[in-house]
């Protein structure tokens, strides 16, 4: 399964939903504005360092993009993606849970 957030962790409940519930070892992809989530020197940071033991996490790469976050703003260990490896990951992991 393959866990998405599409809303700001800072704005909204899904990752907090998502942390209480999803199995450990389910990725995790970030798109929309849930790619604040995995930008550097926030609240959240430390969290998701945290969270990356038991998920992998991805992100989509537009959508970083679109919100003017470089690269270099992204946290260690999450892999950015583009819209075919978004696909892939669906692919992948067959079911698709959204987290609103």
């Amino acid at each position: 399964m393959l866990n998405t957030i599409n809303k700001s962790p800072f704005e909204r409940a899904s990752l907090d939903s998502f942390l209480r519930t999803a199995p450990k070892g389910t990725p995790v992809l970030f798109l929309e504005d849930g790619v604040y989530a995995v930008t550097k020197n926030t609240s959240l940071a430390a969290a998701m360092a945290a969270i990356a033991k038991d998920h992998a996490i991805y992100a989509l790469g537009p959508d970083l993009k679109a919100r003017a976050i470089g690269d270099d703003r992204v946290l260690e260990g999450v892999t950015v993606v583009d819209y075919g490896g978004f696909v892939d990951l669906v692919v992948e992991h067959g079911t698709v849970q959204s987290w609103l």
